[in-house]
């Protein structure tokens, strides 16, 4: 991306169901604006902290969230679906079981690269694959149909995700998150200025127009 253009920059994962809704704010906000802000995607291991050395997620590690941490997941989530108009959204126990976005994240950034003006695209579609169509996105057959669904070559998409090469590109964005301090996603970035969550258009306003 070009250093001249307006462009804000977003850290998220697939699997963040605030992520999917700190993206319909981000929408909302868009709308209010004369001219779009570009999205400077970055991508983030949300749980990156269950990940054992085969890079598989290890889900019997304890990493404290409980079931009532999940209980206040699950009504801040309806609460912040009704407040964007996100009804379309599925509720967390519909989701498919234990989605890992590592292939997504590394399809997506594969894209970003060789077919940057259709990113958008597949971004968002990647986030309705998971949270309005309830499709696993980290199967590869899923990635692939995403990616033709927006005009995108399938195989490709396949190869890219075979590809080890961008496997460990995208740990060492993994690795630069957490180094440029981000501790959880969403993250919008603009100037300097940081906002960390869901928040609503009217913050991403202030963050962008300092208003």
């Amino acid at each position: 991306m070009a250093p001249d253009e307006d462009a804000i920059t977003v850290y998220s994962d697939y699997v963040c169901p605030f992520c999917y809704l700190g993206r319909r704010s981000l929408a909302a906000y868009q709308e209010t604006r004369e001219r779009e802000l570009d999205v400077d995607w970055h991508p983030y291991d949300l749980r990156g902290h269950k990940r054992g050395p085969d890079g598989e997620i290890v889900h019997s590690i304890d990493d404290g969230k409980d079931e009532a941490y999940f209980d206040r997941v699950r009504r801040n989530v309806d609460r912040l679906r009704e407040e964007y108009g996100a009804e379309e959204m599925l509720d967390l126990d519909d989701l498919p079981d234990r989605v890992d976005s590592f292939d997504a994240q590394v399809a997506s950034l594969y894209v970003t690269e060789e077919h940057p003006g259709r990113w958008l695209d597949f971004d968002e579609a990647a986030f309705e694959a998971l949270w309005v169509e309830g499709r696993d996105v980290g199967d590869v057959d899923v990635l692939a149909e995403i990616a033709e669904s927006v005009g995108l070559d399938g195989d490709e998409i396949r190869r890219a995700v075979d590809d080890e090469t961008l496997s460990d590109r995208l740990r060492s964005d993994f690795s630069a998150a957490r180094d440029a301090a981000v501790s959880g996603v969403p993250m919008f970035r603009y100037e300097g200025r940081t906002a960390l969550g869901a928040v609503p258009p009217e913050q991403l306003e202030r963050l962008v127009d300092g208003v």
